[in-house]
């Protein structure tokens, strides 16, 4: 028998507060927090309402927190603050203040140390329920701590900054790749000049038409476009290092090459067989480091690992996790896989060079460096000549920048850098 809607809400809840704790106070990111199975004994839709809670939460943190602060004399205990900061983006946002606030009461109540604080946050509560709606409205978009903001904004400028703390603001649609020649009109989407189709409200991934057939897989559109770069033909070889989801290595299969993924981590891996197995394409995988690697391909396509900064209007827990702290060893990585990969090209081949990120450092000044270190390197310009890739966001070394802020009208797109290198025959 399925349980109360009120106790399904209020286990929901609790669990997005456990999320909110981790992330906020013990810096661990939420993938890493779900792969660990935090939230594996709730329902799947309780488990999707409290990873939707917790995002939302942590997305409008900066607001929650300006509207608490009035009605908090002193700091409460993180578990009652992060119950009181999603109490208050709910009620925001428009949620029925009776139910939010009964489960609050309800989950503080039973918490062993801090159930004595039920009625601070009864109290607060209401009053937010009375006068956060509309002040919610009039506070500025978030914005990112400042160790990331200030060298986001340094490369960029401060208007564009804003525009990307607020593209970071508005979450993220569910964008759609498929095979070639696949009819997705079932799924009601907006066909991008990209190629790939967005949805708005997506609902339950698994629910959607053609899922189960395996005809699309999710990608954001950023992502799709290194493989769309690489235009791989039929029967060339192609390496996809640091392969996990496993997007760019559908896309590849999908083209007709003969792809080899390689990933380090066995459960990321796990996932790529998985969506291969229900695409029905066919890639060999292989757990190992990148840098182990041998062979000679056609193509390489080298996605480094990075910041992840280019993601946060997915992942919003990022910038509340880390401080930076990584960026120097990250981008001696890169570098080290960069030169690693060019030993893997043919002659006459190509490597396509990407990270998700929006530090130059991670993108821009990796290839020009790159270019100055191997005499055989070309930045191939003319395959960034793509439907929908604007001129504008192509760079000064030959590679292409994307931003969260690109196509605000459409709901933007991850953060991204690609170079496509050609090797001299």
């Amino acid at each position: 028998m399925s349980k109360p809607a009120t106790q399904s809400a209020t286990q929901a809840r609790r669990s997005a507060i456990y999320l909110l704790d981790q992330v906020l106070g013990e810096g661990r990111l939420l993938p890493e927090i779900l792969s660990s199975g935090a939230l594996d004994k709730l329902p799947p839709e309780d488990r999707a309402r409290a990873q939707r809670l917790a995002m939302e939460t942590l997305r409008g943190l900066e607001r929650a927190d300006r509207l608490l602060k009035k009605h908090l004399r002193k700091s409460t205990p993180l578990m009652v603050h992060n119950a009181l900061r999603l109490g208050t983006v709910e009620l925001c946002q428009g949620a029925a203040a009776h139910g939010v606030v009964n489960s609050m009461v309800e989950i503080v109540s039973k918490h062993k140390r801090h159930g004595k604080l039920k009625g601070l946050v009864n109290a607060v509560l209401r009053k937010i329920a009375d006068e956060g709606p509309e002040a919610w409205a009039s506070l500025r978009v978030p914005r990112l701590p400042k160790w990331l903001r200030s060298p986001l904004a340094q490369a960029w400028g401060n208007p564009e900054m804003l525009e990307i703390e607020k593209a970071h603001f508005n979450g993220a649609p569910l964008d759609i790749s498929s095979k070639p020649g696949t009819d997705l009109s079932a799924l009601g989407g907006e066909a991008l000049p990209t190629g790939s189709v967005r949805l708005k409200d997506a609902g339950q991934v698994s629910a959607l038409p053609g899922f189960n057939d395996g005809t699309w897989w999710i990608q954001d559109a950023a992502a799709a476009l290194p493989a769309r770069v690489l235009n791989m033909q039929p029967g060339e070889t192609a390496l996809d290092l640091c392969a996990a989801p496993g997007g760019k290595t559908l896309q590849l299969a999908a083209a007709g090459a003969k792809v080899t993924a390689v990933d380090i981590s066995k459960g990321r891996m796990a996932r790529v067989q998985e969506n291969l197995t229900r695409t029905g394409l066919v890639a060999s995988t292989i757990v190992e480091d990148a840098l182990e690697q041998q062979g000679q391909y056609d193509a390489v396509l080298l996605d480094a690992p990075c910041s992840a900064t280019g993601t946060i209007r997915r992942h919003p827990d990022l910038p509340h996790a880390k401080d930076g702290s990584e960026f120097g060893p990250l981008i001696e990585l890169q570098a080290q896989m960069l030169a690693h990969a060019w030993t893997l090209v043919k002659p006459g081949g190509r490597l396509l060079f990407c990270t998700c990120s929006l530090l130059p450092d991670e993108g821009e000044c990796q290839v020009e460096e790159a270019l100055e270190m191997f005499p055989d390197m070309t930045v191939d310009r003319e395959a960034l000549n793509l439907p929908g890739v604007d001129p504008a966001w192509i760079t000064e070394e030959g590679g292409l920048r994307l931003r969260p802020d690109y196509w605000a009208d459409r709901g933007g797109m991850d953060g991204f850098y690609m170079a496509c290198l050609r090797k001299a025959a």
